[in-house]
């Protein structure tokens, strides 16, 4: 006999906007049902890939010692309090990369791990879909968005007449197929808006019927798919990401109108969350920290959980003078340092910002109870470059890290150095596994990366670095300016 005080579920959500998932309440079940946390079971693995281009400089980010036993060099030093949660490799290369001139055949099968087809045309293909969207493939039904796709740069097209690539290669890691990137959005707003909505100036969700905003999507993916059609290339990328938010909206109903497919439901939910501003920040450094606040409410309400974000497009120029203490000059310039150790000593500053950035999100994961742990004990979090050595455009010995305990499916607080040539497709195959994905390969690895969940049996000892320029004395960066205060402060627990 259903009582009269209970409230329906979807209901709800489809009041908080539909993809704000709630904890599950005693009024959205009968007296006498199961313990809800029981019911519940596990928290699920999310997975975040964090992308900054250019490479590093590896004596600044390789730790001489393997295994637990390692000292974290000057890159990788704002770490140090994840130091236990965090995985340091080294030895990891995408041989499918060695083929190709500059920065593109590296950092667009930065999640394939397959061969980049080298064009100035539109015949691109990246051999495959990439990581995020496998994982999407099997478990983006789970959540009211698949995945999420972020980025700070604007797509860049044309040709690099340098290696005769074309730059589109550069602005996307994440691929639906081997030739369909997926758009990535780079205003916070429109993000917010994507997870939790669109409302009005103050504040309030926008009232409009279910019916009525399917009728709208259908007229705009009509009209915009007739368009498409007689468009040039780069108004084609700008109508495929006005598409790709509209699927976004188009998924968050169909998900709202039907049965929960989740077994888990979060523990508990922001109390306030306040909309960005509109536009995208001036600031770089507030542009990321806006993404990486939007990213941890997102895992945090089981909005998606599986994201992606450039923190920076390949071959980026940003101009770092201002951002990085002691750097005077733009990023992809100095990554081509020549061994010229001033160049050197502000290259691996920029280094040590990305990794200031990436611990940030670390701090805010980590700072979100959920389970018997945090979020950050049920992410897995990787932060890497597709290129080794910016000033040689090396694809071997990539700069990876992996934070998070992957819900006790990953051993952490080790370096772990591989034999070179170590395929970086095993880790991905990997972490596919931990998150759900039953594969048997990926790319071109058929086995896992060994060690992710026990010592390895013989580990291989670092290489040592080779004898290099000193870089100039490098003061410590300067304290980092606090979270946004409406998103930083619906970050706690």
């Amino acid at each position: 006999m259903r009582r009269p005080w209970l409230i329906d579920r979807r209901t709800v959500l489809r009041g908080a906007g539909a993809a704000l998932a709630l904890p599950l309440l005693d009024a959205m079940r009968p007296l006498g049902a199961a313990d809800p946390a029981a019911a519940r079971g596990r928290p699920p693995v999310r997975l975040a890939v964090l992308f900054f281009p250019n490479g590093v400089w590896p004596k600044a980010w390789f730790p001489t010692a393997a295994g637990a036993d390692f000292e974290l060099p000057f890159s990788l030093a704002p770490l140090a309090v994840h130091r236990e949660r965090l995985l340091v490799f080294s030895g990891l290369d995408k041989k499918h990369s060695h083929g190709g001139d500059g920065h593109y055949a590296k950092t667009a099968n930065f999640l394939t791990g397959l061969l980049v087809t080298k064009t100035v045309g539109r015949d691109i293909s990246v051999g495959g879909p990439s990581l995020d969207q496998v994982a999407a493939e099997r478990l983006g039904h789970l959540t009211p968005l698949p995945s999420l796709e972020l980025g700070c740069d604007r797509v860049i097209s044309g040709i690099d007449s340098n290696v005769n690539y074309t730059r589109l290669y550069g602005s996307y890691i994440s691929w639906r197929t081997a030739k369909e990137p997926v758009a990535r959005e780079i205003n916070p707003r429109f993000v917010y808006d994507r997870l939790f909505g669109a409302k009005d100036a103050a504040g309030k969700p926008l009232a409009r019927a279910a019916a009525d905003d399917r009728s709208l999507l259908d007229l705009a993916l009509s009209d915009a798919r007739d368009l498409r059609g007689r468009l040039g290339r780069d108004d084609q990328g700008k109508v495929d990401e006005y598409l790709e938010a509209v699927r976004a909206v188009e998924r968050r109903i169909a998900f709202a109108s039907q049965p929960d497919p989740r077994d888990w439901k979060p523990d508990s939910a922001p109390d306030a969350i306040a909309a960005p501003a509109a536009g995208t920040p001036a600031n770089y450094r507030e542009h990321v920290r806006q993404m990486f606040d939007l990213m941890a409410l997102a895992l945090w309400t089981d909005s998606t959980r599986l994201i992606t974000f450039m923190m920076g497009n390949d071959v980026s120029g940003r101009n770092f003078t201002n951002l990085a203490d002691g750097v005077k000059g733009a990023h992809h310039q100095l990554s081509h340092h020549e061994n010229d150790p001033a160049k050197i000593a502000q290259y691996q500053r920029i280094n040590r910002w990305f990794v200031t950035e990436y611990a940030y999100l670390l701090d805010q994961l980590a700072a979100i109870r959920e389970g018997d742990g945090t979020l950050l004990d049920h992410s897995l979090v990787v932060c890497g470059s597709s290129l080794c050595d910016g000033n040689k455009h090396e694809p071997s010995n990539l700069p990876i890290l992996l934070a998070g305990g992957g819900g006790g499916r990953v051993l952490s607080g080790r370096h772990l150095a591989y034999p070179k040539g170590t395929p970086l497709c095993q880790l991905w195959l990997g972490l596919l596994r931990r998150v759900g994905v039953p594969a048997e390969s990926f790319g071109d690895a058929t086995a896992e990366l060994p060690g992710l969940s026990e010592p390895l049996v013989a580990p291989v000892a670092a290489p040592a670095p080779a004898a290099a320029p000193s870089p100039a004395p490098v003061a410590p960066p300067p304290a980092a300016p606090a979270a946004t205060p409406a998103l930083g402060a619906a970050l706690k627990p």
